[in-house]
């Protein structure tokens, strides 16, 4: 048995003792009635304090945290809310408190966030610049760790059983963003729901930074894959999670693994920033210090997957890339692409993206060839890497103006503000 979350368990507990004397000795030189706190000694060693802190801490799951937007001008609460459950996923509705109805449509827009390590809390951003022109909803999937064994298996497959419950669930003239990972399996499920004449098939769907066809301008992730093979992600991957858990004895993919991984890829960038804030702490720059912390509170929090999912997924996205082939399997049966022939599809894919290639995403118009070209659309993002594909000041002043009027269009109505913007 594979010991790897008893020894990071171990790890945290033993950190412990200095992480209580770290915190104490911050109390001490952040102390307005002590004269060295505003000394450039008080505030290196409170500073010091606070790094440490923060790089051994364990990150929780973040919130939202959206109290209000604005729709056409006035300003609405926003309250979040639970319409469908499941163990692995919950579906989460941000409702607004609007005072008077839309003078423009509001599409309805289902986010489908990733499983890939993080939390939904992640597409924070994406939510927030959807809120004042659309009707939201997202999937929070679960920390595994957090699910029974008697819940039972989560894999690719089920997965899509998922999306296809919730797309029925949220009834007719639905949209759906897929950011990054789920672009396969939002995919799979409207090509199944075609093939088989199920109801509910969303109006359109729009796949982000996702990972179609990772033949297509392999990056370091997807060359890795392809090197190391499926034995080895079973053999170096997979864990169980210890006691002291909901999810005790699950064989999981550990989030700890997933951050290791993301930081391993950008650490100069990563101790850059940490050194950074670090004179940001000892100069007292109050504003570029919590800058950071809002960052790296999300980014930091992690959460672990289900070990048939993730080792599913690696085989059929990539290393052998069923889905482009034409050979992927749900349940069984065939995931055909050619299926598709109402539902439209947008790729957007960002020109530095080092996650998902620039063609990866692409590739989803390209193989759904039944579908008529009046209903696909692809955008390439200049000067942005992956994470500004769905969130940041491109994000909301390019590419969601584009992704609003595709659904407008799509829908059939017409949103004037959106199309000036475009």
């Amino acid at each position: 048995m594979d010991l790897s979350y008893f020894w990071y368990e171990a790890a945290h507990w033993m950190l412990t003792p200095a992480r209580v004397a770290a915190d104490a000795t911050q109390l001490v030189f952040k102390n307005p009635v002590n004269p060295i706190t505003y000394t450039p000694y008080g505030r290196t060693v409170s500073a010091a304090c606070e790094m440490f802190e923060r790089t051994t801490r364990r990150y929780g799951k973040p919130i939202f945290g959206l109290p209000t937007t604005v729709v056409e001008g006035v300003e609405a609460a926003v309250y979040e809310r639970v319409v469908w459950e499941r163990p692995f996923c919950k579906l989460v509705a941000f409702e607004r408190a609007l005072k008077r109805t839309p003078a423009q449509p509001q599409p309805k827009v289902l986010v489908v966030a990733p499983m890939s390590g993080h939390y939904a809390t992640l597409l924070r951003g994406t939510v927030e610049a959807l809120l004042p022109a659309h009707e939201v909803f997202i999937t929070d999937w679960t920390d595994a760790r957090m699910v029974p064994l008697d819940a039972g298996r989560f894999d690719l497959d089920t997965y899509i059983d998922y999306l296809i419950e919730i797309f029925q669930h949220l009834g007719p003239d639905l949209h759906v963003m897929a950011v990054c990972q789920p672009a396969v399996p939002v995919f799979a499920a409207v090509a199944r729901m075609e093939g088989d004449g199920l109801p509910g098939v969303p109006t359109s769907m729009t796949l982000m930074g996702g990972p179609i066809d990772t033949r297509r301008s392999p990056t370091a992730v997807n060359l890795l894959a392809a090197e190391r093979g499926m034995e080895w992600f079973k053999r170096n991957c997979i864990t169980v999670v210890p006691p002291g858990y909901p999810g005790t004895w699950r064989e999981v993919y550990p989030g700890f693994f997933q951050l290791s991984g993301f930081m391993g890829m950008n650490l100069d960038r990563h101790l850059t920033a940490h050194w950074d804030m670090f004179k940001h702490l000892v100069r007292n720059d109050g504003d570029s210090a919590e800058k950071h912390r809002e960052f790296y509170d999300e980014y930091l929090s992690v959460m672990d997957l289900t070990a048939e999912f993730y080792l599913q997924t690696v085989e059929t996205v990539f290393v052998a890339h069923a889905l482009p082939k034409g050979e992927m399997r749900h349940h069984g049966a065939l995931v055909d692409p050619t299926a598709i022939r109402r539902c439209a599809i947008m790729a957007v894919e960002g020109e530095k993206d080092d996650i998902s290639g620039v063609g990866q995403t692409k590739a989803a118009l390209d193989i759904t060839v039944n579908l008529p070209a009046e209903r696909k659309l692809y955008h390439l993002q200049q000067g942005v890497g992956h994470y500004g594909v769905f969130n940041g000041s491109k994000f909301r002043s390019q590419i969601l103006p584009r992704i609003s009027a595709f659904m407008h269009q799509m829908q059939g109505t017409q949103p004037i503000a959106l199309l000036q913007a475009v």
